[in-house]
This record gives C-alpha cells, structure tokens and sequence, in this order.
C-alpha cells in the first residue's frame, strides 16, 4: 500500500506542472489588463511613463516564461503562492482564509447527496417499474434539468417575497457556533447537492439492477437470506465501486459549482475570492486559488482509488 501511495504521489507532480502552465497562461491571456484597472481606479492618467513604471513594479514587464519560473520556483522552494497585486497580501494567506468555507459547504453538500441519492436509488432499483421507481427517476431528470445558479437564486426571492423568510448572510464559523454554521450551510449545501445527488442515484439504481441479476444473488436469495442482508450486504456493497468512482469524478463540479453558490448565498468562500480576483485580474490570487483547486481535486481522486479496497476484497494497491 505505501509503495503504491508513493506511486501514486509521484505520478501527481508532472499533472501539477502541466496544469500551472495551463493556468499560468491562460489568465494572462484573458481580455482587459490589471495595469489599465489600476490606473483607471486610481484616477492617473495612463501615460507611457506611469504605465511603464507601474509594470515594473507589479513585475509585469518581464517576458510570461520568466514570470512562470519565478512564480514556479517561489512555490517549489518557500511555498510561497505570491502576493496580491491588489490587497498586497500573501495569496497562501488569503487562500488559507477560504479554504474552511468552500470546504465546509462542499462537505455537507456531499453527505446531502449521497443521503437522498443512495436510499432512492437502492429503492427505485428493488422496485423497479413501481410507482417509487418512477417517481424517483423523474425527480433525478429534474434535478439533473435544474441549474444550480437558477435554483439557489429561486431559494433566496422566492420565500423572502412569500413568508419574509431568508437564509442567513453573515457568515459565522463554525468554532464560533457549530450549530449555528451547519444551519447556515444546509440550504446552499442542499441546492449544491441536488444536481450531484441525481447523477449518483441514477447510477445507483443501474448498478443496482445489474448486481441483482447476478447468480451469486440469486444464490443468496435461494439460501433464504432475508431481504435486507442480501441489498446491503451483498447486493448493495458490489455495486457501490462505480458510484464511488462517479463521485470522484463530480468533485471537480462540486468545487466548481461552489463558485456561484458562495456569490448567491455572500459565503467568503474561494469561489468569492476567485470572482473578486477575476473581476479585478490579480493573477496571483486566480492562480493560487486555481493550483488549490487542482490539487484538492487530485487528492479527492487518490482517495477514491484506495477506497476500492474497502469495497471489494479483491483489489490489492500493490
């Protein structure tokens, strides 16, 4: 297992390269400069001289490779993501300063969707062609339909306009009231899992139903086992390694999705400090907030791989 994790490991840091080139290059390459925003902002005439002397300072006058292998090797060598072009501030210390939220949000949004997907989908696939059944996979075609954007902007108008209801606003966190953060977090959560929760009950109710036409069932079944120990014992834990594969998959989109949910909900997540760093082109804060996400999503995806053992028996990490 060790030599297989350090394998694994290993394999992550020519993905990492690869995609802080990427990343590197391609918010540089946005339309609109943070040189013109400043002098904009800050009400100087944008000539020559100012703009040139303004470039320096930010380090931006140095060719695009040249930035890369400073930003690269400060990283590499001190940990060090950059500094703010904006806010003047260490960008590990910003991101630090976020990462609770997004995680927290992406969490409890997590537990929420496999809470509705796995039950409705082990039910829809033990009754199939039923009247929970189709239910069940109406209500994941909605889901599925249903943008998250236009589902948590419903959530915020729609009860304030009706009942003079409104979730929360001020943050709180959650050393300072665990109860009270849960609370705030559940209705974003809940519009973040929606989507997430559909695709995996959908592909829990088809693995399902490939499992239980399989003979080693149908043997469980002939030896009198009662219902529930042949679903969750052998039925459900066999088709549980696809759904755990999927989930891996859709991290990406959880993170990417909290993006829009922090903006509606105002939660000072990543995903609000990358659109003020977008909004403003402070390319230290977009790539740092980026390489985070990368490697969050990476490590998402080697957890899932050495979850397959807990799964099956028969996988081996050697």
């Amino acid at each position: 297992m060790s030599a297989y994790l350090m394998r694994r490991l290993l394999a992550l840091l020519p993905t990492l390269l690869f995609a802080s080139i990427i990343v590197f290059s391609i918010v540089r390459l946005v339309p609109g400069d943070v040189v013109d925003l400043m002098l904009s902002q800050n009400d100087i005439s944008a000539d020559v001289r100012s703009r040139e002397e303004l470039m320096q300072l930010l380090g931006l006058d140095r060719p695009m490779w040249e930035q890369y292998l400073h930003w690269i090797g400060n990283i590499v060598l001190h940990g060090d993501l950059g500094v703010s072009l904006w806010q003047g501030e260490p960008v590990l210390k910003m991101v630090m300063a976020r990462i609770p939220v997004t995680l927290s949000l992406g969490a409890i949004a997590l537990v929420v969707a496999l809470s509705v997907a796995l039950p409705i989908g082990v039910l829809s696939a033990i009754r199939q062609d039923s009247a929970a059944d189709y239910v069940a996979r109406s209500f994941s075609i909605l889901m599925l339909a249903v943008p998250s954007f236009w589902l948590g902007t419903m959530v915020m108008v729609f009860p304030s306009v009706w009942w003079g209801w409104s979730p929360e606003v001020r943050y709180v966190p959650f050393r300072e009231n665990p109860l009270q953060h849960i609370e705030q977090m559940l209705v974003p959560a809940i519009v973040l899992g929606m989507a997430l929760s559909a695709i995996t009950m959908r592909m829990t109710r088809t693995m399902m139903l490939e499992v239980l036409r399989q003979d080693y069932i149908r043997t469980a079944w002939a030896k009198g086992l009662n219902e529930r120990m042949v679903i969750l014992r052998h039925a459900l834990r066999n088709a549980l390694i696809p759904v755990v594969t999927l989930v891996g998959l859709q991290a990406p989109l959880l993170i990417g999705g909290a993006v829009i949910i922090e903006q509606i909900f105002a939660l000072p997540g990543m995903g609000l400090l990358l659109l003020d760093a977008v909004h403003q082109r402070d390319y230290p804060v977009i790539t740092g907030v980026f390489l985070v996400v990368g490697v969050a999503v990476m490590l998402i995806n080697l957890l899932v791989d050495l979850s397959y053992g807990l799964f099956d028996p028969k996988v081996r990490h050697r």
